[in-house]
């Protein structure tokens, strides 16, 4: 049902309806995540079973997914921005979670690879219009808690993917883990379309005039183009997940070669320890920024830039470590300290986009962040990986994770850099809404 303009203002004084849209996304992402992450910890199954290399794992698990994941998310965010945003989340929810279950009759490379683009496919149209949606629903001093929140469904779906590819895999096999994953998400599906209301657009933008029209393409990217902290934001998130994307492809994999875990081992202690610890720190991460921006809104990077920066020991003493029991507990503090940036990223991205081109901008931040992070993380890492076999065998993987990490660097850097200009754009944004700022 369309929520009229009238009826805006009771919904944003609804708090318990706001906060069951939010629970029903944080949901939804959930299984967006454990559709897109089981196949992280059925890689060395798949891997035999199928004759596959590092590279092809890296390609079907990062590249080729990401690619029509950012592709498609370009022209979905234009839809989101001028239709209604949950029939879209609904489709896209049910499209993914069928080619989920798709990936357990594959019988080789090509099929499989087809079977995760069209996990990809679907996945494009979520996180755009879910973001527009919160936006809508919650007020700009409260938008990066309410996108932490939402981004929770990352480390969640995290560990159910660890968890329920692990032990199902290893009971009764990895085809059977991608049905149990996949065909529950057509039930939710159905209770997104009945019970989530598409909010007025910009409603909560208290103080400002009307949304306008949604502009024509080129302007929307010219009007994203020309912010400064936007752009160091995206690049400082885009390397933060090339590290990401390519520790939680491979690490599992590399305590199954290395430290010789076993598959459900693995995916207990990995999945539970680190995705925990990865819940932590995203729901810090929106919480903190928040209440440290009120002195300074520069915190809204600050934060970011420090969880990646302090996280890189970590992650190279834990790949040093010869016990793998240490190892994964060493890296309780860097899986918390990198997941500290995605609520402070998402919700300045929301604060400086005009409302009729939230879901744009978000599909924009999205591109470069899946492009570089889901999509070369992964897969250079097995490259990498297959490349220093010759000189380093078995333990080419460490080293090749040891190596993606460096990126943490230019990651803090863009992150200050967007703290720069932040305010100054914050200030230029509510004053074009008729909002009054001064932090």
């Amino acid at each position: 049902m369309q929520t009229t303009a009238e009826t805006a203002n009771s919904t944003l004084a609804d708090t318990r309806y706001r906060t069951y849209v939010l629970g029903v996304l944080v949901v939804v992402y959930v299984f967006n995540f454990l559709d897109r992450q089981i196949v992280t910890i059925l890689a060395e199954p798949i891997k035999v079973d199928l004759g596959l290399n590092d590279t092809q794992i890296g390609l079907m698990t990062g590249l080729a997914f990401a690619v029509f994941y950012t592709v498609l998310g370009i022209p979905l965010a234009r839809l989101a921005d001028r239709a209604n945003r949950v029939s879209i989340i609904t489709a896209a929810l049910t499209i993914w979670s069928g080619m989920t279950a798709v990936c357990g009759l594959a019988q080789n490379f090509w099929q499989m690879l087809a079977a995760r683009i069209g996990v990809g496919v679907g996945e494009a149209g979520c996180s755009p219009p879910a973001h527009s949606i919160i936006a809508d629903y919650y007020p700009p001093h409260e938008r990066a808690s309410a996108l932490s929140i939402y981004a929770l469904g990352i480390p969640i779906g995290s560990i159910l993917g660890y968890l329920i590819g692990g032990w199902v895999a290893e009971l009764y096999g990895w085809r059977t883990a991608f049905f149990v994953a996949g065909i529950p998400g057509l039930a939710l599906a159905v209770l997104v379309k009945f019970s989530i209301r598409e909010p007025v657009r910009g409603m909560s933008d208290l103080g400002s005039a009307a949304p306008s029209a949604q502009p024509p393409v080129r302007d929307s990217l010219r009007t994203l183009g020309r912010s400064k902290a936007m752009i160091h934001i995206a690049m400082g998130g885009a390397l933060t997940s090339f590290v990401g994307y390519g520790l939680g492809q491979w690490l599992p994999a590399y305590f199954i070669r290395i430290h010789e875990l076993g598959i459900a081992e693995t995916a207990t202690y990995f999945g539970l320890v680190i995705g925990v610890a990865s819940a932590i720190g995203t729901f810090l991460g929106g919480t903190l920024a928040d209440r440290l921006a009120i002195k300074d809104r520069r915190w809204y990077t600050w934060l970011p830039a420090a969880g990646v920066l302090i996280a890189f020991p970590f992650y190279a003493v834990g790949m040093l470590v010869t016990n793998p029991y240490l190892a994964i507990a060493i890296f309780v503090v860097p899986s918390l300290l990198n997941s500290l940036w995605l609520g402070p990223a998402f919700g300045t991205i929301q604060n400086l986009a005009p409302a009729p081109m939230r879901a744009m901008a978000s599909a924009m931040l999205l591109f470069v962040l899946n492009i570089i992070g889901l999509g070369l993380g992964p897969f250079l890492v097995g490259v990498l990986s297959d490349l220093l076999s010759p000189g380093f065998g078995a333990d080419s993987l460490q080293y090749a994770i040891l190596i993606a990490t460096l990126a943490y660097f230019w990651a803090g850097a863009h992150f200050l850099l967007a703290g720069t200009t932040i305010r100054q754009e914050l200030d230029a944004r509510a004053e074009g809404e008729g909002v009054t700022t001064s932090r």
